[in-house]
């Protein structure tokens, strides 16, 4: 075998797709990450994090019907995944601000594209589902 066509066969090997990432192939790990910045709860809480700061007791505020499992989940999801920061104060009593990293502001600005479109295409959207429904 050449040295080229060892190369060739090594870069196909599982661990190089995995490490390279591809999202159609079933055990990439970037779909995790895809699911935590894509579900409902991780689109809300990024772009509810791009303004600023905020304490959970905010955070759950301004994201209305999360429900508090939901939103721990969330924000535990986007901190290991390096999209948020979790700062625990020292203070009485304790509290914990929840803030972007650089990589989490800009995945914000793309799924906050992503509801920007979805909320000025909304009519269109809600007419094809009736559509839909009335057979």
């Amino acid at each position: 075998m050449a040295d080229a066509d060892i190369a060739e066969y090594q870069s196909k090997t599982l661990s190089n797709y995995l490490q390279a990432g591809n999202l159609m192939a079933v055990n990439c790990p970037s779909r995790e990450v895809l699911k935590h910045l894509t579900s409902r709860w991780g689109v809300l809480v990024l772009i509810a994090l791009q303004s600023g700061m905020h304490r959970y007791s905010d955070l759950r505020r301004k994201i209305g019907g999360v429900s508090e499992r939901m939103l721990i989940q969330t924000l535990q999801w986007l901190e290991q995944d390096g999209m948020v920061r979790r700062e625990a104060l020292p203070v009485v009593p304790p509290h914990v601000e929840y803030s972007l990293t650089p990589m989490g502001e800009e995945a914000a600005e793309k799924v906050r594209a992503l509801a920007d479109w979805i909320e000025i295409k909304f009519p269109y959207i809600a007419a094809a589902q009736m559509r839909r429904k009335a057979g």
